[in-house]
This record gives C-alpha cells, sequence and structure tokens, in this order.
C-alpha cells in the first residue's frame, strides 16, 4: 500500500514505536516517519507506506510548528522534566518579561544541540555519551524561528507557539529562554500542530487506528502527491511519459519551478524541477 498517514503520536510513544505498530496494521514492510518526536511529544506525525516512503525526506526537511509548555525555575540535564533537576530556584517572572525576551529569538540563530538528542559525534549518539556522565564540545548548529509568541498558561506553565526550521530542539530554545530570564526552564509539554504541511486537525489518533476495521484504517491514507499539494501540477504523456519513467529529462510546458508531474491518465509519476523548458526528476514515486 502507498500513501502518507498523518497520526496524531501519543505520550511514551517513540516514532518507531509508531511505525513498527503500523507496520503490523497495514502488513507493510517499507514504513518511514517525517520527522522524530520524541517519546514525551505528542503531536503531528506523517508516517509514509510504500513507496511513498521516498518523501519522507522532503516532510522532514520542512518547517514545523509546536505549542510547548515552558516551567519557570528548572534546570534539568535533559532541558525537559524527564531530566535530573540541575538547579531549582523562586522566580517573580512576569508575562511581560516573558513578551520583552522573546523578540531576541526570532529569525537565524546559532543552537547548541542538546547532550541527550540522537545527534552523532565521532560515530556517538550525544545520549549516549550522556547516559555515562560524559560531555563533550559541541558545534552549534544554524536554525530558523520563524516565529515565537506567548499563547497562554495551563497548570503553573507558561505555553509558547515556535514555528521554525529542521533540526530545532524547543527544549534547547526553552533552556535559553531560561537563561535571559534570569530563572532557568525547562520544557514541561510539546505538541507538535503542523508538520509537512499537515496540521494537527488532519491527524488520527493512534489508538482510533488500532480500533479502526481495515477499510476505516485505508481510508485514512492519503495518496503520495498530497505531500506535494503546495507545488503546482502538470500532466505529460507521450516521449515525455517514456523519457520521464527512465529518470531522463524531459521537454515540459512550464515556467521555471518545481512540479507535481502527472500522467495524462492521472497517475503520481513524479517530483520535478523545470529550468528553461526541460523537466528533471528530483523524485520519482510511479510503481516499477
Amino acid at each position: 500500500m502507498n500513501g502518507v498517514i498523518i497520526i496524531d503520536k501519543p505520550e511514551g510513544w517513540t516514532s518507531q514505536d509508531v511505525c513498527a505498530k503500523l507496520r503490523g496494521l497495514f502488513r507493510e514492510k517499507r514504513i518511514g516517519h517525517g520527522g522524530t518526536l520524541d517519546p514525551m511529544a505528542t503531536g503531528v506525525l506523517p508516517v509514509f507506506l510504500g513507496r511513498a516512503t521516498r518523501a519522507a525526506q522532503f516532510s522532514e526537511n520542512s518547517d514545523k510548528t509546536y505549542v510547548a509548555g515552558m516551567r519557570l525555575g528548572i534546570v534539568t540535564d535533559t532541558q525537559d522534566i524527564t531530566g535530573r533537576v540541575l538547579s531549582e530556584r523562586e522566580n517573580s517572572v512576569t508575562t511581560d518579561d516573558i513578551n520583552a525576551v522573546l523578540p531576541r529569538f526570532l529569525g537565524e540563530l546559532e543552537q547548541i544541540p542538546p547532550m541527550y538528542s540522537a545527534v552523532k559525534i565521532g560515530g556517538k549518539k550525544l545520549y549516549e555519551l550522556a547516559r555515562k556522565g560524559q560531555e563533550i564540545e559541541r558545534a552549534p548548529r544554524r536554525i530558523t524561528i520563524r516565529s515565537i509568541e506567548l499563547a497562554g498558561c495551563e497548570n503553573g506553565d507558561y505555553l509558547l507557539t515556535v514555528t521554525c526550521s529542521k533540526g530545532t530542539y524547543i527544549r534547547t530554545l526553552i533552556n535559553d529562554i531560561g537563561v535571559f530570564l534570569g530563572c532557568g526552564a525547562c520544557m514541561s509539554s510539546l505538541r507538535r500542530t503542523v508538520a509537512a504541511g499537515f496540521s494537527i486537525d488532519k491527524a488520527v489518533p493512534l489508538q482510533t487506528l488500532i480500533n479502526a476495521s481495515e477499510d476505516e484504517r485505508r481510508a485514512c491514507v492519503s495518496p503520495t502527491d498530497s505531500v506535494f499539494a503546495a507545488y503546482p501540477a502538470v500532466s505529460i504523456g507521450g516521449r515525455a511519459l517514456a523519457l520521464a519513467r527512465n529518470g531522463n529529462e524531459f521537454r515540459a510546458p512550464c515556467a521555471d519551478g518545481r512540479y507535481r508531474v502527472y500522467s495524462e491518465s492521472g497517475e503520481f509519476i513524479l517530483f520535478g524541477e523545470c529550468r528553461d523548458g526541460s523537466m528533471k526528476t528530483i523524485k520519482s514515486f510511479f510503481e516499477v
């Protein structure tokens, strides 16, 4: 089966746990996800089935939106509430104080990956070293915060809505905000509300899928080309289609840019890029 299904990942599951469950539910070996969520996080997890797994890379590279809980006055070794508390202090921070600091974190930033992360240095994952009590120097990474705003309070924690680029660690962002506020902070909750252009209102709770019939599950799967819905479509046939199926460039009556390319019968053939009337395949999706 080919397509993409948007899962509302529950807390306590890893992204790979979800993929493993779906392999059994759909009896499909080729399954991958688009953008890892930590076990404590919930929300939008695009999962790709069959030949649609070729589209996962485009999901991972997309901007994402989160609603995150920020608990002031507590600093932990993992930068979230699951970690060991390193310091705890009283604070008198107000919403005005937070709103005054947030603009500092807009735009392009350098962010140092946390030790408790899957980033590899010297062939070792950082979290493996952290669990042994080791801490090593990490090079900062360029990220982009498109928007960040205070969205309210919940159970004593402040809620932030953040739209950001690939590779952004929200818990590190919150830790850094806590440094600027002078009291420290850790992430108390995380919910992803948008990924790969799919919003939380399109997501299916994992338990709902588990309880569903086979027909109901299949109805939850969107076609592969939905990942590229933001791009214009073009249809081809004849020699152009033959060239496309062989991985060759072909002539297309299109302006420069990226396109969803279909056969005249409506089959999604490829995602491509046109330059000077010549279309080149970025990734093909027709059945081989």
